[in-house]
C-alpha cells in the first residue's frame, strides 16, 4: 500500500457482487419455480452459485485482511460501522414478527374465539425444551464473551476451547430446537398461531445456524493464527452477532413460550 495517500482500502475490480446477485435471482425464481412446478433444478443451481460466492468472497476478504494488511484502523472502522447497521436491520426484521405476534395475541378476534392462543392450540411447555434451550443460548453467550477476553489477553488455548464450547451449544441449541418441532401438536398451517410462532422461532433458528457457521470460521481462523490481541475483528463481528441472536432469543422465549401460551 506504499503507493496510496490515504489509509482506506480501495478494493479492486470483482465479480464475486455480480455472481451474488445472479444466484439470487436463481433462488428466488427457483423458490417460485418449485412451489408451482414441483422443480428444484434453478433453486439448486441459486444455491450452488450462492455457495461459491460465499466462500470464494470471504477468501479474498480473508486475504486481504490477514495477508495483505489493508484493514487498517479506518478500514476496521468502517467494517465495524457496516456490522452494527446491519444488526440494527436484522431489529427492524424481527421487530415485524414480534408486532404480528402482539396485534394477535394482545386483541384476538372473533374468528380466533376471543381467546389466546386460539380454540384447539395446544402450545408449547415453556419450562420444558424452551427453558432448556435458553439456558443453552445464554450459557453459549457466556462461552463467546470468554473466548474474546482470552484473545484480547493473548490466551489462545484458552480462546480456542471456549469457542468450541461455543460451537457445540449452539449446535446442541438447533439440535433440540428440531425435535420441538418435530414433536409440536401444531403446525404452520394452524392459522396466525401457527404462523408466528414457527416464522419468528425459525428465522431465529436460522440465524443460530449462521451464526454457527459464523463462529466455526472465526475458530478456524483463531487454530490458523489469523487473529492477534489487536486486530480479531473477524471474530468480534461474530460475536456481536451471537449476542444479537441470545438477545432475539430471550424476547421470543418470554413473549410466545412463556407469555403467549
Amino acid at each position: 500500500m506504499a503507493h496510496h495517500h490515504h489509509p482506506f482500502h480501495m478494493v479492486n475490480p470483482s465479480p464475486w457482487p455480480l455472481t451474488g446477485a445472479v444466484a439470487a435471482l436463481l433462488l428466488t425464481s427457483g423458490l417460485a419455480v418449485w412451489f408451482c412446478y414441483n422443480s428444484i433444478i434453478l433453486l439448486s443451481l441459486g444455491l450452488i452459485l450462492l455457495l461459491l460466492t460465499m466462500y470464494q468472497w470471504w477468501r479474498d476478504v480473508v486475504r486481504e485482511s490477514t495477508f495483505q494488511g489493508f484493514h487498517t484502523l479506518p478500514v476496521q472502522k468502517g467494517l465495524r460501522l457496516g456490522m452494527i447497521l446491519f444488526i440494527v436491520s436484522e431489529v427492524l426484521f424481527f421487530t415485524g414478527y414480534f408486532w404480528a405476534f402482539y396485534h394477535s395475541s394482545l386483541a384476538p378476534t372473533p374468528e380466533l374465539g376471543g381467546i389466546w392462543p386460539p380454540t384447539g392450540i395446544t402450545p408449547l411447555d415453556p419450562f420444558e425444551v424452551p427453558l432448556l434451550n435458553t439456558a443453552v443460548l445464554l450459557a453459549s453467550g457466556v462461552a463467546i464473551t470468554w473466548a474474546h477476553h482470552s484473545i484480547v489477553e493473548g490466551e489462545r488455548k484458552e480462546a480456542i476451547q471456549s469457542l468450541m464450547i461455543t460451537v457445540v451449544l449452539g449446535l446442541y441449541f438447533t439440535t433440540l430446537q428440531a425435535i420441538e418441532y418435530y414433536e409440536a401438536a401444531f403446525t404452520i398451517a394452524d392459522g396466525i398461531f401457527g404462523s408466528t410462532f414457527f416464522v419468528a422461532t425459525g428465522f431465529h433458528g436460522l440465524h443460530v445456524m449462521i451464526g454457527s457457521t459464523f463462529i466455526i470460521i472465526s475458530l478456524l481462523r483463531l487454530i490458523w493464527h489469523h487473529f492477534t490481541t489487536q486486530h480479531h475483528f473477524g471474530f468480534e463481528a461474530a460475536a456481536w452477532y451471537w449476542h444479537f441472536v441470545d438477545v432475539v432469543w430471550l424476547f421470543l422465549y418470554v413473549s410466545i413460550y412463556w407469555w403467549g401460551s
